[in-house]
């Protein structure tokens, strides 16, 4: 048992990282501290003063563990992996987690590519960007690639010339075949050199020789080809248009400013490469009543900074970092060369920031209703639900749902949604192993036990890597009434368990009606978000199971449900296929019309008719 009182005096007063559990063992909050010591206890003193969220936090921690490092910087960079990995209910988190593609040029090559890149690495090879559209990046090097006949092959050159016939490119007029010695290293190298000065933004050279190409080729009535470098031409005008001029400076920096409206907040990026600004991006927080913008733009950098493999000279900010020296420092060592932080509060740097607010407070306000509509549909859906049965809390649901044809490849679905949310990573999958013929409650019954053997076996063991069965629902909602709630609450008696259990019933038409639950209906209001969750959660439990069904099927077309029937070899199961047609066919017939078909008698008619009829 955690004692947290007598654990409070166990922390050592060295710099590390801590971590905040739950009862459900869930990390809830990751922090680093100079002194462990210091840093915990404050959490459990009743005369500290913190913010709602905070409060909220420690009234659920179960118990907390640490990790001691060497320094506070090693602290810092712990803390940030940590939270990327966990995701913690209670840190100030970025809800977006987007990675940014590079273009990257390998000029340690002798004859030069360009790639794509989803991070920057010390290979001697030049990146450009980030670029906010993976898009946008794919466009350009195709551009590159028609403009200046950049190749795109593996090969190894200059070993590998000549060793292979030219590929595609070279016959459509792409490449112009440096691996057949087509084109000299020296060419080939200053059509590259083009390149580059491209992707550093000199595109008037680009236009004059495309327009130059253009008239030459209109001239000579070659009018497809000049409607070929028409077409480039305008590529480059559109590539070119989209890089505003925002200094007259050459540094590489982010602007990032943040807005903030009750517990939401949007921080805004700016992307400055070379003076130019080539994108924007923003990302959304949740849960920041009573935090500063300054701690929340913090938060930003030490997460953001942590995923994004390039890291500019210069931050433009609208407040100053919390621990900014600290930050700072880590910043450094991640870029290899120093990093600064600008708070501007005059001129044209200024006016960058407050246009990056401007940005900011226009995306919450037009994504405030678009928010508030995804809660309703989420977690106010969730609570209509639990305050419909009563109960206190409610997060996780699992529903499930049995699919089979005529018994034939029984599947059982088990479906996890997550406030409101479905949560497919959790889903599973059973094949019925027990239960033969068409037993929907047996088999029930049986995937039921399964799961929850499953989960109290990891509860009880422990082992290194707990699946999704180890984590119990709030709520479980079955795909019918009455008979499939019994056999839940059954299975969960013999457990030992205490979840509640609902049935999702169906109206004449197939269509959720309401909510059947402790021995009696609850009607739903059909334009309910409650409603609404219910029958979003049905649907997808019995398309989970059908689709599985139905992949096993289709890995089993030749295997007829006759093969199911004790006694019935491939002789009579052709006789009675070849005789009734159908199987609807056989399926309707008496027991004497069965035993009148070809190769079979009244013993074996009688197994077919059970089968169908038991």
């Amino acid at each position: 048992m955690f004692n947290i009182e007598e654990e409070l005096k166990k922390l050592p007063a060295k710099p590390g990282v801590y971590l905040m559990h739950n009862q459900k063992d869930d990390i809830i909050y990751v922090g680093k501290a100079v002194s462990l010591k210091n840093r915990v206890r404050q959490y459990f003193q009743a005369s500290r003063n913190v913010t709602p969220k905070i409060a909220r936090m420690i009234e659920q921690i179960a118990y907390f563990e640490y990790i001691i490092t060497d320094s506070e910087l090693e602290a810092l960079v712990l803390e940030c992996n940590l939270i990327k990995e966990y995701r913690p209910k209670y840190n100030t988190m970025l809800t977006d987690d987007k990675g940014y593609p590079y273009i990257k040029a390998t000029v340690n090559e002798e004859y030069p590519r360009l790639l794509v890149a989803r991070e920057m690495k010390k290979d001697k090879a030049k990146y450009f960007g980030p670029y906010t559209s993976g898009e946008a990046v794919k466009d350009t090097i195709d551009l590159m690639r028609k403009i200046y006949y950049i190749r795109t092959c593996n090969r190894k050159l200059p070993k590998d010339i000549g060793k292979e016939r030219p590929c595609l490119n070279y016959h459509i007029k792409q490449c112009k075949a440096p691996c057949q010695g087509y084109i000299s290293k020296e060419a080939y190298q200053e059509s590259f050199r083009q390149v580059l000065e491209f992707l550093n933004g000199n595109y008037t050279q680009v236009l004059s020789m495309l327009e130059e190409k253009m008239l030459e080729a209109s001239e000579a009535f070659a009018f497809e080809e000049a409607a070929e470098y028409r077409d480039l031409w305008n590529s480059v005008k559109k590539i070119a248009q989209k890089q505003k001029i925002t200094s007259q400076e050459t540094e590489d920096r982010d602007v990032i400013a943040v807005a903030k409206a009750g517990e939401e907040a949007v921080a805004q990026v700016f992307f400055i490469r070379g003076g130019k600004l080539i994108g924007r991006e923003h990302f959304h927080f949740n849960e920041v009543l009573g935090e500063s913008r300054g701690e929340i733009i913090t938060a930003f950098v030490k997460q953001f900074y942590s995923g994004t493999p390039y890291i500019p000279k210069e931050l433009f900010l609208q407040e100053n970092l919390v621990e900014e020296d600290l930050i700072l420092s880590w910043l450094s060592e991640k870029r290899g060369h120093k990093v600064y932080v600008r708070v501007p509060k005059k001129g044209e740097k200024e006016r960058l920031v407050e246009l990056a607010e401007k940005n900011a407070s226009l995306v919450l306000q037009q994504d405030s209703e678009k928010i508030k509509r995804e809660e309703a549909r989420t977690l106010g859906a969730v609570k209509e639900i639990a305050a419909l049965l009563g109960m206190p809390f409610l997060s996780r649901i699992e529903s499930y749902d049995i699919s089979n044809t005529n018994g034939f490849e029984s599947v059982g679905s088990m479906v996890v949604f997550e406030k409101g949310k479905p949560k497919k990573n959790d889903y599973r999958k059973f094949k019925i192993k027990s239960i033969k013929g068409p037993d929907d409650y047996g088999s029930m019954r049986e995937i039921l036990m399964r799961r929850f053997t499953h989960g109290l076996r990891e509860l009880s063991e422990e082992p290194e890597e707990k699946s999704s069965f180890a984590c119990f629902p709030d709520l479980i909602m079955m795909d019918g009434g009455k008979g499939q709630v019994n056999v839940a609450v059954e299975v969960l008696s013999e457990l030992h368990l205490n979840i509640p259990v609902c049935g999702m019933v169906k109206d004449d038409h197939h269509r959720t009606r309401g909510l059947y639950f402790e021995n009696q209906e609850l009607p739903m209001e059909a334009s309910s978000e409650g409603f609404r969750l219910v029958t979003r959660i049905q649907d997808e439990t019995h398309r989970f199971a059908i689709e599985y069904h139905r992949s096993l099927r289709g890995k089993a077309q030749v295997h007829s449900i006759l093969d199911e029937i004790e006694g019935i070899g491939p002789a009579r199961r052709r006789a009675l296929i070849k005789h009734f047609k159908s199987l609807e066919a056989l399926k309707e017939a008496t027991m004497e019309e069965i035993a009148a078909a070809p190769s079979m008698n009244s013993r074996a008619a009688e197994k077919v008719y059970s089968f169908f009829h038991q």
